[in-house]
């Protein structure tokens, strides 16, 4: 009997702990919803992100200490509520100094912020309600599965050290991925069945300067294609051109990541200083990513039968993005020659498949006139 009392009161002990943990992630879902917009600058300097990572260092050593007590033996309630109260004003303190630091970031950089801080919280969290989970029922688990949660905090932490400390960085970073993702579509693009349509791709030459061959001239280089059954021999032109289309897309956003990087290693640490060339960065990052999108949908079109009345919309839009990076460059200024360069071809080639586009149309009516 008296060991059957023994439990109730553990039991109500656990209660109680889940109680006052609830209040305390109550506290901190509160706190990281401030950081949704980023904090106002009204003359405050922004809180450097090395001010960060040591308060991510002190929460990684903080879970070590948790991980610790809650899956060693158990001590009393009191001292596992002090340990949450420990543990929660750090990350209490890590969330402000996270908002401290998106003074004058764009919303790229602002994004990454949020991402990261909130990988931070996600993690203490799962470590405190499983550990108070372990706790309420007795779980023999804990030992193994606390540590194992910890261990997710730390990585949280450690990560933090990869994040972008500039407005420059961040957009920079951001147009890589652009880059990735078209190099992906270009990858399934030269997989149609219209023949070996890669060796007419535009590539960035071994001297960095960007190959403006015509669509024409890279279009004699593979003429003699063993056509499918499922394309016209149109239809494969349209394709092939479209393959370049891609290809130099990706040499715009190639051009455009270093034309970035240009204005980093000029301008040094891109902070709250240079504010008002965050806008045209963000712009220019805008362009690469519908630029990319339209490069996707065009992909998408070629395949039989060809919807040329929607890729020439798309071929519309693609215009109006190379104009509106064109526009946000200037505005930037730097070493833009390469870009604009980039920009010129891509230029040109559109100008070939919308030609092509155009004898397609030509095509079919005088076809449709003939059955008639």
């Amino acid at each position: 009997m008296p060991k059957k009392g023994g439990a109730a009161k553990k039991a109500a002990g656990g209660g109680e702990l889940s109680r006052f943990l609830q209040s305390h992630l109550q506290t901190i879902n509160d706190t990281f919803q401030m950081m949704a917009e980023a904090a106002p600058g009204g003359g405050l300097e922004r809180t450097e992100w090395s001010e960060v990572v040591k308060l991510g260092d002190q929460i990684s050593r903080q879970a070590t200490v948790a991980g610790m007590l809650w899956s060693g033996d158990l001590p009393d309630v009191e001292t596992l509520k002090e340990n949450i109260v420990a543990y929660f004003n750090i990350l209490q303190g890590f969330l402000l100094v996270c908002h401290g630091s998106t003074i004058g970031s764009g919303p790229t950089l602002h994004k990454s912020i949020c991402s990261s801080a909130k990988n931070v919280v996600d993690s203490s969290f799962s470590l405190f309600k499983q550990a108070v989970s372990a706790y309420e029922s007795r779980s023999p688990d804990r030992k193994t599965t606390i540590p194992q949660v910890t261990g997710t905090v730390w990585e949280a932490c450690v990560a933090l050290k990869k994040v972008p400390t500039s407005n420059c960085i961040a957009i920079g970073r951001a147009m890589t991925q652009i880059g990735v993702y078209l190099k992906d579509v270009l990858r399934e693009m030269k997989e149609l069945p219209i023949g070996d349509a890669g060796d007419s791709t535009a590539e960035k030459s071994s001297n960095g300067v960007v190959d403006t061959m015509s669509c024409s001239d890279r279009d004699e280089t593979s003429s003699d294609l063993d056509l499918d059954d499922d394309f016209t021999e149109e239809e494969v032109a349209v394709a092939k051109l479209v393959v370049t289309v891609a290809s130099d897309s990706l040499v715009v956003v190639k051009e455009s990541i270093r034309f970035i990087t240009g204005l980093l290693k000029s301008s040094g640490n891109w902070s709250g200083a240079n504010e008002d060339k965050v806008e045209p960065m963000e712009k220019l990052l805008s362009y690469c990513r519908e630029i990319a999108d339209q490069v996707n949908d065009l992909g998408a079109s070629v395949y039989p039968p060809q919807d040329t009345s929607q890729m020439k919309l798309t071929v519309k839009r693609l215009y109006e993005g190379i104009n509106g990076m064109r526009k946000e460059i200037g505005h930037l200024g730097g070493s833009s020659a390469s870009a604009f360069a980039a920009l010129e071809g891509f230029e040109k080639c559109l100008g070939s498949l919308e030609a092509e586009l155009a004898d397609d149309v030509g095509n079919e009516m005088e076809n449709l006139s003939i059955r008639h």
